[in-house]
């Protein structure tokens, strides 16, 4: 069929949908905690009561599928081009940092449904029912979608880096884009902190 087998039409589309989710996907953690964090600090009782059950339900479908299709469709890329038949392929440099990513990417899927969605529902029933979710799960959520952020720079570099033949295993590589990957995600918290709501 137009010259490709059925493994490499699959091997396309699926990747296409991968970034595609990944892209919603990350973007909404970056809305998140660098655009409504800041300025859901600044809401009132009264006007929480408004905005977030409003807007983040909406907001929260859309992360939480498009973590979901963006693991599902990993693993299925994963299957497709390591399967038993190719194993030998994934012992390799390329392998190893796709690990590194498909690690990455299994701990940020998992807060999502386990830790950050249960506790946003709490959260958003606490605000309409007048009855604040308790400390505990807000921090918890907090934590969670944090350590999603840190990850998730590190995670881009390592899906990039797979395709990158001068990117070996020695340990400097994976130490300098860790510190460069979490450095970056602090500067922004801190960007994010300051920036002006001026026109």
């Amino acid at each position: 069929m137009l010259g490709a087998s059925w493994t490499e039409i699959l091997d396309i589309l699926f990747r296409w949908f991968h970034v595609f989710f990944g892209i919603m996907w990350i973007g909404l953690l970056y809305f998140f905690n660098f655009v409504n964090g800041p300025f859901a600090k600044t809401l009132d009782a009264d006007a929480k009561k408004k905005v977030v059950p409003e807007l983040m339900p909406r907001a929260l479908f859309f992360f939480r599928w498009a973590a979901m299709l963006t693991f599902i469709l990993g693993l299925l890329l994963f299957f497709i081009n390591y399967s038993p038949n190719n194993w030998a392929d994934f012992q390799t440099s390329r392998g190893h940092w796709i690990s590194m990513g498909m690690l990455f990417g299994t701990i940020m899927w998992f807060n999502v449904w386990f830790i950050i969605w249960p506790s946003q529902r709490k959260i958003i029933s606490g605000v309409k029912t007048g009855n604040p979710a308790p400390p505990e799960v807000v921090t918890r959520a907090t934590n969670a979608s944090k350590i999603n952020v840190y990850l998730s720079i590190p995670l881009v570099f390592s899906m990039l880096a797979a395709g990158k033949h001068f990117l070996h295993d020695e340990w400097y590589w994976y130490v300098g884009v860790l510190a460069i990957g979490f450095a970056a995600a602090n500067g922004l918290y801190k960007r994010a902190a300051k920036v002006s709501t001026e026109v």
